[in-house]
């Protein structure tokens, strides 16, 4: 459920590109215009208004709004301009640098997108960095955090809602057996995890809890401090309830102190045309605050109006 509002009769391409010229136009940029344009279309009408863009004015859309904003206004401007599969790209790429890696962002993108968004991630990472997302993720990763991270983003599950109990049942069998012997990067616990459909691992995990007590994730926090059982809990909760998973991440980046408002932006700009709705709905049932409030105490400006617009709390 998209929080993404796009008003009932959308401007032509060019329209819309006329409109942006005319913000970067004179000594100060609109950036109410701006928001107004771009916060309220969906990804197709923004690449079909960057090539309008390009194709009238002769220049990159991107790298016009680089020029006119600043801080984190221009970052989630340039991020939610951006292709999905380019800017997962991109984050991905990102998150393999040495002063922002993050193993957590390659398992958002491994964990929450469709096999076939995932593809489309992997060829646009190629394209744009002329290596594959793998070998950038198997060279940036060492140790345990390796045998898990590759597999995830090379992973194309199967979509379908089939669900086989018979394998269910022993492979929830083969997950306790690993677990109990702490053998957390066992080849057979990797396999499960990174290669089942989710409706098959959503499955396993219910006979997992029901036959053996616990919740998967209960027994995986032996370590509560150990990095590698962290990223594994939160890879098969994203994997099982990407909404909650979600969810934590802004709660996480908005009671911090001083406000995360990289992982704030990331959240909202890649989940605002798929499941910020729910991720909405979680944050308000476990903070006691609607999440645009909480976005209001925290951010100011331009930056806020684009988030609140992106969360569905903007004018369209």
């Amino acid at each position: 459920m998209a929080t993404l509002t796009i008003p009932s009769s959308v401007p032509s391409p060019t329209e819309d590109s006329e409109q942006l010229r005319k913000a970067f136009a004179g000594w100060g940029t609109n950036e109410g215009l701006i928001i107004e344009i771009l916060a309220h279309r969906n990804a197709a009408q923004r690449k079909l208004i960057r090539q309008t863009y390009a194709e009238t004015y002769g220049e990159d859309l991107l790298e016009e709004l680089h020029k006119e904003l600043s801080s984190d206004f221009e970052r989630i401007v340039l991020l939610w301009t951006l292709d999905p599969a380019e800017r997962d790209a991109f984050l991905a790429n990102e998150a393999t640098k040495r002063l922002t890696a993050s193993n957590w962002v390659i398992m958002e993108i491994a964990c929450t997108r469709s096999s076939h968004d995932l593809f489309m991630v992997r060829q646009a990472y190629h394209a744009r960095y002329k290596k594959s997302l793998e070998e950038d993720v198997a060279y940036h990763t060492t140790g345990d955090f390796r045998k898990l991270l590759v597999p995830l983003v090379s992973s194309f599950r199967y979509e379908g809602d089939e669900v086989n109990m018979t394998l269910a049942k022993s492979e929830a069998k083969i997950l306790h057996e690993t677990i109990s012997d702490k053998a957390y990067t066992h080849e057979e616990l990797i396999r499960i995890l990174t290669t089942r459909s989710k409706a098959q691992l959503n499955a396993t995990l219910n006979h997992y809890n029901n036959v053996f007590g616990n919740a998967i994730n209960k027994d995986l926090k032996t370590d509560p401090k150990d990095e590698y059982l962290i990223l594994l809990r939160a890879t098969i909760k994203c994997l099982t309830c990407p909404e909650k998973y979600f969810e934590k991440v802004l709660r996480l980046a908005i009671n911090k102190q001083g406000t995360d408002e990289w992982a704030l932006t990331r959240v909202v700009t890649t989940r605002a045309e798929v499941d910020m709705q729910r991720i909405k709905e979680n944050y308000h049932r476990r903070n006691s605050v609607p999440l645009d409030r909480a976005v209001s105490g925290d951010t100011s400006g331009d930056y806020e109006k684009m988030l609140l617009a992106l969360i569905g709390c903007g004018d369209a």
